[in-house]
């Protein structure tokens, strides 16, 4: 077992993951402004949007103009995700300093998902990594599915750990393993964390956790203990997953803060200003936040008047 880190990497994915579910179109200038929001929040990744199909998912049509009109913070990055060398063009174009690639360690989901089987997924990636590479732009895995699929059940844990293996061979710096419908425990979660760790550095891992079963935080602590030092986590709890019946949305960024905080891990960013753009983007949405500990200290405040 290794010792739990001492500092944690937090990378929002909620202007991403969390707003590319949303039924409305949220205007580019309110993106702009909630991706401005969190880095000066002191958040140093921040999904800025994604490159894939219009057709398939609207809300990201406008990821060329939400990162022209971006005030780049230094030290920040603002990564998209790329499903083929189409996309990659496109976030080339908008001089990304990162993309995310991803795949999923279920055929069935992977089938739904993106079209392709897995080994298909593989074609699709190597060349827009070896691009990626080829212009100084970092790349990011993504691994779906990594506990259990919505259409095949319970995956294995080797499966996950020959996927991670593949995306760090073509030259992933980092892989994050999501629990895409938030059934994952943490004994289950460390189970996999284990076999992936045995083929992949435990540094170059993160947790991606939906929280549809109330076990992202348990699961997070699990990770902790594993060694694992980076989380995704979507501010206000935003998101979810369309191909995921059920899935109701990523763990939220202000709870994954408040417990780190309470733990003493360091992240580097700040509750007060987090929640406060939640509650920022839960206006413009028209309804409450997710996170429970927004909901709780925006009721402290107010009884605080």
């Amino acid at each position: 077992m290794s010792a739990s880190p001492k500092r944690v990497r937090m990378v929002e994915v909620g202007p991403r993951d969390g707003l590319q579910n949303e039924a409305q179109t949220v205007p580019a200038a309110t993106k702009i402004a909630l991706i401005e929001k969190l880095a000066d929040a002191g958040l140093k990744t921040v999904e800025a949007g994604s490159f894939v199909s219009p057709k398939w998912i609207p809300q990201m049509a406008d990821t060329a103009e939400v990162l022209a009109g971006l005030r780049r913070a230094p030290g920040v990055s603002y990564p998209v995700l790329v499903p083929n060398m189409k996309g990659f063009e496109g976030a080339l174009a908008s001089h990304c300093d990162e993309i995310a690639v991803f795949a999923a360690a279920s055929e069935s989901f992977s089938q739904r998902n993106t079209n392709c089987s897995i080994a298909e997924s593989y074609e699709r990636i190597a060349p827009v990594a070896a691009a990626a590479r080829a212009h100084n732009i970092r790349v990011r895995g993504y691994i779906s599915t990594v506990v259990d699929c919505p259409y095949e059940g319970p995956i294995a844990p080797a499966a996950v750990a020959e996927m991670a293996a593949k995306l760090l061979s073509f030259g992933c710096y980092e892989i994050s393993l999501g629990d895409t419908i938030g059934t994952g425990t943490p004994s289950r979660i460390q189970a996999m964390i284990d076999a992936v760790a045995a083929k992949v550095p435990v540094e170059k891992l993160a947790g991606h956790y939906h929280d549809t079963y109330g076990q992202a935080l348990a699961n997070i602590l699990a990770s902790l203990e594993r060694g694992v030092a980076t989380f995704d986590s979507s501010v206000a709890g935003l998101g979810g997953c369309p191909y995921a019946p059920g899935a109701t949305g990523n763990v939220a960024s202000e709870d994954v803060l408040y417990m780190l905080d309470g733990m003493g891990v360091a992240t580097g960013v700040d509750l007060k200003k987090l929640a406060a753009t939640g509650q920022f983007i839960s206006a413009a949405l028209g309804r409450e936040p997710a996170s429970k500990v927004a909901r709780a200290l925006a009721a402290k405040a107010a009884k605080g008047k």
